[in-house]
């Protein structure tokens, strides 16, 4: 399949056609899957109907408690089943090309994912492990490259390529479950584990990818799965509205806007789908998100970009339009790459930007960039010759979005 880029990036038009699809292995992994889609494999391979329930709670079981990576160690399931199964399916997550661990603790991952055509280059996602004192949060990715073009993100720049699967979105939490042995004791809710929270803050825009993003994250919060609460689960967008107030009708996790800026003519610079969605529009929608209340805050996201949008008068007009809406604000110091026209605030005036916001009567974090020494701090992401978008740099300091 191919697409002429250019054309699908005219002027006016600010979402990105994807330039391939995902094509199913001769044999697929059933990680990932949901009971329904469990049913149907077993369905595939000849189980009878009145089987199917009690089966596939024996699957659910051993892929997202267990954490098995083989059919042969699902010991409840009968040999028989498990030739069948392993016949026509596997339980392999993504492909780990490359591990890279921080002296902060902070773990990056480069996983290979394939693409439409086996004779081609695969591609490569990363998402990374960020510890700290009573929690761990896992930042993973939603498309191979982006849909959109926002000015600052070097991702932007790139095209989009194709969107996930829901399978390999929740593979990207069992690969770290795997890589950080984190699969053993269920006694204690989150007590003994180390990943504890999820960000959907890494490549792509996930509301552009609403189905498989919200297949993915239902199977996630799953209680009697992998478990982790959609109060640690937290959704980034740049403004996609008309399916913001339906994720939290459908998924219900916790959400972040990745705004910026504060005035239409800037945020149609920064994030061109302001052009689409205007700040009057994006915000009403988050005042429509439904559940929000100051125990579940809307997280808005605002990287500060010298001389651009860090003046006083930018911080009143943020407070003044966030009036009503149950918010924090994530205070982001730019990290520039090659090319790109901005700087990142100065330290100073960024202080004095937080200290308006939080005598104004908001939680106002900066957060500092952590796993320098492995390329996982904000901007650094991704391979040699490429780079995250600014929602993964954000990631990085995504630990105040989910109290």
């Amino acid at each position: 399949m191919s697409i002429n880029l250019e054309a699908a990036v005219a002027p006016g038009f600010v979402e990105k056609a994807p330039l391939e699809r995902y094509v199913d292995p001769d044999r697929p992994s059933l990680a990932g899957r949901s009971r329904a889609e469990l049913a149907a494999a077993l369905g595939e391979i000849g189980v009878p109907p009145a089987q199917r329930k009690m089966r596939v709670q024996q699957l659910w079981h051993w892929l997202y408690v267990r954490g098995v990576t083989t059919f042969d160690a699902m010991t409840s399931v009968s040999k028989e089943l498990r030739a069948a199964l392993e016949n026509r399916f596997t339980v392999a997550r993504p492909e780990v090309v490359a591990e890279q661990v921080s002296v902060d603790g902070t773990r990056k991952w480069l996983l290979r994912l394939p693409g439409e055509n086996p004779s081609e280059r695969p591609h490569e996602v990363e998402c990374v492990y960020i510890p700290e004192t009573g929690r761990g949060t896992l930042c993973i990715s939603s498309q191979v490259g982006c849909t959109l073009s926002c000015t600052f993100c070097h991702t932007g720049t790139q095209r989009l390529v194709r969107n996930l699967t829901a399978g390999e979105i929740v593979g990207q939490i069992m690969v770290a479950r795997d890589r950080l042995n984190d699969w053993a004791d269920r006694e204690t809710p989150t007590g003994s584990r180390l990943v504890t929270n999820v960000v959907m803050m890494g490549m792509g825009e996930p509301l552009y990818n609403f189905d498989a993003v919200r297949d993915a994250l239902l199977i996630v919060a799953d209680n009697e799965g992998i478990g982790i609460s959609r109060r640690r689960i937290t959704l980034s967008t740049s403004g996609v509205v008309p399916n913001i107030v339906r994720a939290g009708d459908e998924i219900g996790v916790m959400l972040a806007i990745s705004l910026h800026a504060v005035r239409d003519e800037l945020r149609n610079e920064l994030v061109p789908l302001n052009r689409k969605y205007p700040i009057a529009e994006l915000l009403q929608a988050c005042r429509d998100y439904p559940g929000s209340s100051n125990a579940r805050r809307i997280t808005f996201e605002y990287v500060m970009l010298k001389g651009v949008n860090d003046s006083l008068d930018d911080a009143k007009l943020l407070v003044k339009l966030l009036k009503g809406i149950p918010a924090k604000i994530n205070l982001i110091p730019f990290n520039p790459w090659p090319g790109t026209k901005y700087e990142c605030s100065d330290w100073e005036q960024i202080e004095k930007f937080s200290e308006y916001i939080f005598n104004a009567g908001y939680s106002s974090p900066v957060r500092t960039p952590r796993g320098r020494d492995i390329l996982a701090a904000c901007g650094q992401l991704k391979s040699e010759t490429e780079k995250l978008s600014a929602r993964e740099r954000e990631a990085l300091r995504a630990m105040a979005m989910t109290d």
